[in-house]
């Protein structure tokens, strides 16, 4: 039975004390942060605020309109968002303008942060956990088992990622999914068994980055006094590993783990950009995108607002990886 002393508990609200103090120091981590918080709050409420179907989403008559906040400013607008009965603008009726099938894309913005998420921080947590654990062992047991796992890393790392989660992503046929697929499909709720095998695709071709990461910080730790110690003491290697090595191994993982969270929502647009990833009418911000191609003239809107999800997705978690990395370092003076 193992007892917690009043020691150790101090030194950890003292440790947690110190994290806090460093990251509010932290300008970019703290902007990251309430970033990330507001998509998160979107994902989370997207089907209280604005319930969604977007298998029934139709409205033919109001295909191609400019945003309805350009009402308050512009008569040709108000006049489209005018309700016949009342009388009255509804200026926000569709915040962000419709799309070529009437779709309020506020609407789809919305619920597409949901899929985009998911997506990202599902695929980034099974890269992070497949690609540390290998990584640990590489680094600890060495031997043939780093020179065939960094082999393997060293290979996949030749070739763009994109270009892999492309080639992975074009492995299953859409038509008839293995079964792995359909259960993991039904199990994160995602509606479509191509979008899972592109969050597979995208986890994949990180796992190499947490293999090399997690090798190197293992082979310094391996050394310490406090690991040589528990194997003196009598300590499986199990035990080393687990209690020892990985706990003190997770700074830099967690680093990378929220900047490839950004990479991986980018290369899940990118895969539904090009056709392979989410499919209509699943509101996924890459797929959108790729919708309102041959309208990015006539209707800029439709294009606009899913490319600044994006683009502020991905600028939260860059900087709220670049906070953590500060706050984590332990050569960090703040």
């Amino acid at each position: 039975m193992t007892t917690t002393t009043p020691a150790a508990v101090k030194a950890r609200r003292g440790s947690q004390s110190l994290f806090w103090r460093r990251f509010r120091r932290s300008g970019p981590g703290k902007l990251g942060a309430v970033i990330v918080l507001v998509f998160l709050l979107m994902a989370l409420l997207a089907p209280l605020m604005r319930p969604y179907d977007p298998t029934t989403d139709r409205d033919y008559r109001m295909n191609l309109k400019p945003p309805s906040v350009a009402a308050l400013w512009d008569k040709s607008v108000a006049e489209t968002y005018t309700d016949p009965v009342t009388g009255r603008v509804n200026a926000w009726k569709a915040p962000f303008g419709t799309d070529n099938l009437g779709r309020d894309i506020a609407t789809r913005v919305l619920h597409g942060a949901r899929i985009s998420l998911k997506v990202g921080v599902v695929s980034t947590v099974l890269a992070l956990v497949v690609g540390s654990l290998l990584g640990v062992f590489a680094g600890y047991f060495g031997g043939w088992v780093d020179s065939v796992l960094g082999y393997f890393s060293d290979v996949m790392l030749a070739f763009p990622s994109i270009l892999l989660a492309i080639g992975f992503a074009s492995i299953f046929s859409s038509d008839s999914p293995p079964v792995a697929i359909r259960a993991l499909d039904t199990l994160f709720q995602l509606n479509s068994p191509q979008l899972v095998t592109a969050m597979l695709a995208v986890s994949l071709v990180q796992v190499p980055v947490y293999m090399r990461l997690a090798r190197s910080v293992v082979l310094s730790i391996r050394e310490r006094e406090f690991v040589q110690a528990a194997g003196a003491l009598g300590a499986s290697q199990g035990r080393m590993i687990f209690r020892h090595v990985l706990p003190n191994s997770l700074s830099p993982l967690i680093v990378q783990g929220a900047l490839s969270i950004a990479t991986a929502t980018i290369e899940v647009a990118a895969l539904g950009f090009l056709g392979i990833g989410a499919q209509p009418p699943l509101p996924e911000w890459g797929t959108m995108i790729s919708d309102s191609r041959q309208y990015y003239i006539d209707a800029p809107w439709t294009m606009i607002f899913p490319g600044l999800a994006i683009f502020l997705s991905v600028l939260g978690f860059n900087l709220l990886g670049d906070g953590l990395r500060d706050v984590l370092d332990p050569r960090s003076t703040q």
